[in-house]
């Protein structure tokens, strides 16, 4: 589906640039009309301007083949086929077992020696970070 895609996108890129290039090569309608005033010729201001040429034909081509490619890159962009899975679905299953991520370690008890001593090592020693609650805030 995607070659199909670019295909098209070409098509449609080659189109426009022969339609600039056609439309570049063309003698204008407004070259007509100076002459128009000054040389008596008013009949080709708002008459007929006759059949048309190579030129004129082959750019009614390019537009035809721009819009259709356009409308075609419309309706493959509206029908593509979205993922039903995220990204991490497409990543290789952990080899590694639950039993190599080592637990946290328990705070170490101290023996009560003496009430004062005791005292001052749980002030001057933090409380360890035991679970993810804490872990998982966002820092103020």
């Amino acid at each position: 589906m995607n070659t199909v895609f670019n295909i098209i996108v070409i098509v449609q890129v080659l189109s426009a640039l022969t339609i600039i290039g056609l439309v570049l090569l063309q003698h204008g309608k407004g070259a007509d009309m100076g002459a128009a005033f000054g040389s008596g010729a008013s009949g080709s201001l708002f008459g007929a301007t006759g059949s048309s040429n190579f030129l004129s034909k082959s750019t009614g081509l390019a537009a035809a083949i721009f819009f259709i490619a356009t409308l075609a890159l419309v309706y493959l962009g509206n029908h593509r086929t979205v993922a039903s899975g995220g990204v991490m679905d497409n990543l290789p299953a952990a080899s590694a077992p639950a039993a190599a991520i080592p637990a946290p370690a328990a705070a170490p008890v101290a023996a009560p020696a003496t009430a004062s001593a005791s005292a001052s090592a749980a002030v001057s020693a933090p409380a360890p970070s035991t679970g993810s609650a804490q872990s998982n805030q966002i820092p103020k």
